[in-house]
């Protein structure tokens, strides 16, 4: 069994923000796998089911972002999972928007979010699947561009990025990890192409 996280805020005024990637990413793997309804357990909203023929859970922690680690290690130990079998998806304003990095292990990188989860599991070795969003506007700052909402274009390019990293996610939980590196370590629009070109 796979825990599935995706980083984000609860509430309606942060759903549709550029912090929410991780959000997003589940609600797609929600919509692709055969899962049943959410539930709110562990300070998160979780759903149990099948993905790709394995077992899963998907979970959106409810904490707000800078406390993530507090559900997704409740949730570990109430499954008796190592951090091995967890996968977090969350937004990284270090990588261009639209473009996709999945690691084995590695340090916060400025995220609050992944900073609460290595803190709290006492490890930075869990796989985990980061969405770019583009770097912040100098004049507005950090925290105005992350709880801001991308533009029409950026839009597009995440969310072609979000099937993407939903489907590595499907190779990784079958024991596909290089498999999904290789083909998604890079940007997200130029798989699409790649993609139409051959089909």
């Amino acid at each position: 069994m796979y825990i599935i996280a995706g980083l984000g805020n609860p509430g309606r005024e942060y759903q549709n923000t550029r912090h929410n990637v991780g959000f997003w990413a589940i609600d797609e793997l929600f919509r692709i796998g055969d899962m049943r309804r959410f539930k709110n357990a562990h300070k998160a909203l979780v759903s149990e089911g099948r993905l790709a023929n394995e077992r899963v859970m998907l979970v959106k922690p409810q904490t707000f972002m800078n406390l993530s680690g507090f559900s997704i290690a409740e949730i570990l130990n109430y499954c008796k999972l190592t951090p091995d079998k967890l996968i977090v998806i969350y937004d990284d304003k270090a990588l261009p928007v639209g473009m996709l990095r999945i690691r084995e292990q590695g340090s916060a990188g400025g995220h609050n979010g992944m900073k609460s989860i290595i803190e709290q599991l006492g490890t930075d070795r869990f796989l985990r699947v980061r969405v770019g969003i583009g770097s912040e506007d100098p004049e507005k700052g950090l925290i105005s561009y992350v709880l801001g909402a991308p533009d029409a274009d950026e839009k597009k390019e995440i969310s072609r990025a979000i099937e993407c990293a939903a489907d590595a996610v499907k190779l990784i939980i079958n024991g596909r990890l290089q498999e999904a590196q290789e083909k998604y370590n890079k940007k997200a629009s130029k798989v699409k192409s790649d993609k139409s070109e051959s089909s």
